[in-house]
């Protein structure tokens, strides 16, 4: 869940407390709001106080983690339980080894090379088109994350504009093998924030509904009542 639907109305620690109550196995929050979209920074005071809150069942954090540090942080300043990954992963699905590294003390981190990285791109299509069982699809789905997988690295304008347009693992093998596999990582160009970040946005609401939190139960019970899938409201 996210803190609420704007600053005005901070809904996470309500929702945690009843689903604690309901007998969930554990909390997850991305510390922003859900008018805050993938904007700003995540506010991890606000993982601490759900922490502070919550206290039968795990709390774990989310928001702006992009390395293992990162994580690590995060739970030294909020006392959360673990870590949700999700844009920090895109084009780095090695920062989960990173996280175990880095949880269990050790400080080596995976730097691999732009061979290593383009043999885990091509694998990730392989996935992709097995999920599918469609290799067009697969490689139309691969296009977003090349900028990923590659960011940080010298490839060129005109090899990832051909990668952004690639149709089939065979025209994926031809680009990737024009490419020079001993490539070092890039260190920071290629750490940091990835994925979308965009800017804040006006969230949708049914009419009334930031009212119903001042309505008596009966009335609160018909408004839950309407979203049933049976009730036809």
């Amino acid at each position: 869940m996210r803190t609420g639907i704007d600053p005005e109305h901070l809904t996470y620690l309500d929702a945690a407390r009843a689903a604690e109550v309901e007998g969930v196995a554990a909390v997850a929050l991305h510390a922003r709001t859900a008018a805050q979209a993938y904007s700003g920074t995540a506010d991890w005071s606000a993982i601490a106080r759900l922490k502070e809150t919550v206290t039968t069942i795990p709390v774990l954090g989310n928001g702006d983690i992009w390395s293992a540090e990162d994580a690590v942080d995060m739970v030294r300043q909020t006392g959360c339980d673990g870590v949700v990954v999700g844009r920090g992963c895109l084009g780095r699905p090695w920062l989960f080894t990173d996280l175990a590294a880095a949880f269990a003390g050790r400080s080596v981190r995976v730097q691999p090379a732009l061979g290593e990285v383009t043999e885990v791109l091509r694998r990730h299509t392989v996935y992709l088109a097995e999920f599918y069982g469609d290799e067009f699809r697969a490689c139309r789905d691969i296009r977003k994350h090349i900028a990923w997988y590659l960011k940080g690295f010298p490839a060129g304008s005109s090899v990832r504009s051909s990668l952004g347009l690639v149709e089939s693992l065979e025209s994926l093998d031809e680009l990737i093998a024009t490419l020079d596999p001993t490539v070092p990582w890039p260190g920071d160009a290629a750490e940091g924030q990835r994925g979308r970040a965009g800017s804040p946005r006006i969230v949708a609401l049914p009419d009334g509904w930031l009212r119903s939190q001042d309505l008596d139960e009966s009335t609160r019970h018909r408004l839950a009542a309407a979203e049933l899938s049976v009730s036809g409201g």
